[in-house]
This record gives C-alpha cells, structure tokens and sequence, in this order.
C-alpha cells in the first residue's frame, strides 16, 4: 500500500468521524449559547442549570440522530472492510 492510499484512508475516517460528530456538538453549542443567555436574563449562576440542559439536549440528540450515525458508520465499515484485498501487497 502506498502512502498516498494509506492517506487517503485516514482522510476517509477522520471525515467519517467528523461529520457524525456535527450533529450532537451542534445541539450542544446551540443548547449551551441559549441556556446562557437564560442565565445572563436571569442571574442564575448555578453550574447544575448550566450542564444539565446541555446533556439533556445532548443525549435527547444522540437519540434522535442514532439511525442515522449508525448507518453511516456501517456504510463506512463496509467499506472499508468489503474488499480488504485492495489494501494488501
């Protein structure tokens, strides 16, 4: 295998991993820019109000959006590993 195949894999996973990835951390930026505009309206500075809706919203996500993770991830999997004789020699 040459190093620009070798390359091109790693490019592969790195995208892979990136966009199942886009999802949930945009739900979390999106949760965490309006539970602190919450706290800034109202002066609550407690950490719990702070992390809790951000996992709740996190994990309600994950949920939401696990088909569709999944799927990709078994796309790039087989892939990968469908024809294993074209990474050999």
């Amino acid at each position: 295998m040459t190093p620009d195949g070798v390359a091109q894999i790693v490019r592969e996973a790195l995208m892979v991993a990136f966009w199942l990835s886009v999802p949930l951390l945009l739900v979390a930026f999106v949760a965490g820019v309006i539970v602190s505009l919450l706290q800034i309206v109202t002066s609550i500075q407690d950490s719990a109000f702070n992390a809790v809706p951000r996992l709740v919203c996190v994990l309600a996500a994950a949920l939401v959006a696990m088909p569709w993770m999944l799927k990709k991830a078994m796309i790039y999997a087989t892939s990968i590993l469908g024809n294993l004789s074209r990474y050999a020699g």
